[in-house]
C-alpha cells in the first residue's frame, strides 16, 4: 500500500474517531463513509439501511464479503490525543474506526484491481455492533443475498502488531443478558425481623450464581457469569422492598446456553422462597457464539503467513461476544483478531490501539478477498 494510501486511511480514522456515534445513530459517519466511497467510483447498494453502508466492486460471479463494524461506546475519552473525541461521553472504545479505516483502504486497492478481480466483494459497514442488532439488520436488508464466504476483524489490544488470530470452530463466546428482581418485605434498618431482607437475599443469590459455572457444568467448559449491576434502596435506615441484580453470561457450548436459564431460575427461586421472598427472572438473548469455518480458518491464515503476518491457528477461545456470529450462521466464513497493541484494553476509556495495524491489514484483506473468491470459483 503506498504512503499517500496509508496517510489518507490515518486521516479518515482520526475524522471518524473525533465523530463517534453511538449504535443506530451513525448518521454522520454512514454520510462520511459512503462520500470517501463515492469519491472513489465505488457503488454503494441501494438496500434502505437507516445507517450503514454495504458497497460492492467487481463484476459477475462468485460473490464475498468483508465486514467492518462503525459504531462508538457511550464512554467519555481519558486521551489527550489530538484527534480525542469532540463528542461528550461518546468514545470509539472499541477500535471500530480502525475497522473502518481498513476496510475503507482494502475497497479503495480492490477498486484498483476491479477489471482483473475474479468476481464481486461486497464490503458491509455495519451499524450498531455494540447493541447487537447491525448484523441482523443487513441481513434483513439483504446484505447478503448471493454471498458465498464472508470474513471480518476485530482488533486485539492485548496482541502486538503484527499477529494475527483465529480458531476453527467456537472462536468468540454467546452474549446473553440476565436481570433478576428480589421481592422482599420493607422494614425499618432497626428493626429487620418485622421485614425480609431482600438486600440479604440478593447477597445469596449473588454468590451462589457462582456455582453454576464451578459446580453444575464441566470445569473444562468455557462458563463465565458475571453479575454486573445490584441496585437496592435509597437510604441508610430503610430496608428496601426490592433487590435488582444484572450481569451475563458467556459460553461457547450453545447446550450448555440452552439450560442456563432455567437453572438460574430454579436457583434464584429457591433461595428467595427460604427466605419467604419471591424473585423474578428476566432473560435476554444476544448473539450466539461465533464458529469459524475450519476451511476458511485455514485460507485465512495462510494468507496471512504470506502477507508477514505471525498468524497463530489455534488462538485461545475468547469470552467477548459479537455479533459477526449471525453472519456466520447465514454463510461461512472467519473471523480474525489483529493485534492492536493499546496499554489499555476495548471499553476502556484510554483505550489507544496502534494506527500502524491499518496499512498491513489493508494488504491482507486486499490478498484474501480475491484468494477466497478464486476459491469459491474452483469449488463451484
Amino acid at each position: 500500500m503506498t504512503l499517500l494510501l496509508t496517510e489518507q486511511l490515518v486521516q479518515w480514522r482520526r475524522e471518524l474517531h473525533q465523530h463517534p456515534e453511538l449504535s443506530n445513530q451513525e448518521f454522520a459517519t454512514t454520510r462520511r463513509l459512503t462520500r470517501w466511497l463515492e469519491q472513489a467510483g465505488i457503488r454503494p447498494l441501494p438496500l434502505g439501511l437507516k445507517t450503514g453502508v454495504v458497497a460492492e466492486i467487481g463484476h459477475g460471479e462468485p460473490l464475498i464479503a468483508l465486514r467492518a463494524d462503525i459504531d462508538a461506546l457511550p464512554i467519555e475519552e481519558a486521551t489527550d490525543r489530538p484527534w480525542r473525541s469532540r463528542q461528550p461521553g461518546v468514545m470509539h472504545a472499541c477500535g471500530h474506526d480502525i475497522h473502518s479505516a481498513v476496510m475503507l483502504g482494502v475497497a479503495l486497492q480492490l477498486k484498483q484491481q476491479e477489471a482483473t478481480l475474479p468476481g464481486r466483494v461486497r464490503i458491509l459497514f455495519q451499524p450498531a455492533e455494540e447493541t447487537f442488532d447491525g448484523a441482523r439488520q443487513l441481513i434483513e436488508a439483504g446484505a447478503l443475498e448471493g454471498v458465498k464466504a464472508i470474513f471480518g476483524l476485530h482488533n486485539a489490544p492485548d496482541l502486538p502488531l503484527g499477529t494475527l488470530h483465529s480458531r476453527a470452530g467456537a472462536f468468540y463466546a454467546n452474549v446473553d443478558r440476565f436481570v433478576i428482581r428480589i421481592n422482599g418485605k420493607g422494614a425499618h434498618a432497626a428493626r429487620p425481623h418485622e421485614g425480609i431482607d431482600s438486600i440479604v437475599i440478593a447477597s445469596h443469590i449473588v454468590t451462589a450464581l457462582q456455582t453454576l459455572p464451578s459446580r453444575v457444568f464441566s470445569s473444562l467448559e468455557t462458563v463465565v457469569l458475571s453479575v454486573t449491576r445490584f441496585t437496592a434502596g435509597n437510604t441508610w435506615n430503610v430496608l428496601p422492598q426490592s433487590v435488582e441484580l444484572e450481569g451475563t453470561v458467556r459460553t461457547h457450548h450453545s447446550g450448555i446456553r440452552a439450560q442456563i436459564p432455567s437453572r438460574i431460575q430454579s436457583l434464584i427461586q429457591g433461595i428467595a422462597s427460604g427466605f419467604g421472598a419471591s424473585a423474578e427472572l428476566a432473560w435476554t438473548e444476544g448473539p450466539p457464539a461465533l464458529i469459524n469455518t475450519p476451511q476458511w480458518v485455514d485460507v485465512a491464515l495462510n494468507v496471512a503467513r504470506q502477507s508477514g503476518y505471525h498468524a497463530e491457528h489455534a488462538a485461545s477461545p475468547q469470552m467477548g461476544g459479537e455479533d459477526f456470529a449471525f453472519y456466520l450462521q447465514q454463510v461461512p466464513g472467519a473471523f480474525v483478531s489483529i493485534g492492536s497493541a493499546s496499554e489499555f484494553g476495548l471499553h476502556h476509556a484510554a483505550f489507544d490501539p496502534d494506527e500502524a495495524l491499518i496499512a498491513p491489514a489493508v494488504d491482507y484483506f486486499t490478498q484474501l478477498a480475491p484468494r477466497a473468491l478464486q476459491i469459491v470459483a474452483a469449488q463451484s
